[in-house]
């Protein structure tokens, strides 16, 4: 009984220190809950979205995925691995051809398309880098080979932008009612590059993530007084 009473109790740690988070739409709530840096989970109408799950991630208590949404080919986005041991029998995984390669069971969702899976609207959006690169000539991320992501879930709309700079695409999204944006260097781009772009398409909340090593207090800084919501998760917690 003792186990079970330590057991039970790291549990309830790990869901605490998770801070999910909650959005009432009009087909019911919407929880999404932050795993670790890029990978998160989304509960909604009986389903569960996995975005970018990847070994390392505190899965602990979590339901297993109807939908693996993979944004990119690189080891923080795309782990073959962990995916059987997150998924129900006949799990969807939909991904950018780049990542099919590799993943052989995913159905393949390209720049500019949008699926309709379950409750679920997906609409895949361009990801990419303009300057920012390995090499002179060469980018971390090139334009179509990844997928940000739009989901639309009971008349409201969720954006993950995946790895990317404030690209003229993310700009000009519409409608959004909460964004989740990167920004880390060298890969993506700085917090006040973040701020920029979120100014451009201007959603009601926004909330940082795949940022390790940024100052979130530059991102916050920059928005104040646009009337967008700042909210700011530990991505990084020590389970």
């Amino acid at each position: 009984m003792k186990l079970v009473a330590v057991l039970f109790f790291i549990t309830a740690l790990a869901f605490a220190q998770r801070t999910v988070q909650e959005f009432e739409t009009s087909a019911g709530a919407v929880k999404i809950t932050p795993i670790q840096h890029a990978s998160l989970v989304i509960e909604a109408g009986r389903k569960v979205v996995y975005l970018d799950p990847v070994s390392g991630g505190n899965f602990r208590g979590l339901p297993q995925a109807d939908l693996i949404l993979i944004t990119d080919i690189h080891g923080d986005h795309m782990d073959p691995k962990i995916l059987p041991e997150i998924s129900k029998s006949g799990a969807v995984i939909l991904a950018p051809a780049a990542v099919a390669e590799t993943v052989k069971t995913a159905t393949v969702i390209r720049n500019g398309e949008t699926v309709h899976q379950g409750p679920f609207t997906i609409e895949a959006i361009p990801m990419y880098n303009l300057k920012r690169g390995p090499a002179p000539g060469k980018l971390f991320h090139d334009k179509g080979r990844g997928n940000g992501y739009v989901i639309t879930y009971g008349g409201k709309r969720f954006y993950f932008s995946g790895d990317t700079e404030g690209i003229p695409e993310m700009r000009a999204l519409q409608n959004i009612d909460v964004a989740f944006v990167c920004m880390n260097l060298p890969y993506t781009m700085p917090p006040e590059e973040a701020a920029d772009a979120v100014r451009a398409f201007h959603p009601k909340i926004v909330y940082p993530y795949h940022y390790r090593g940024s100052d979130l207090n530059v991102f916050k800084n920059a928005l104040a007084g646009t009337g967008i919501d700042v909210r700011i998760l530990d991505w990084y917690y020590k389970s």
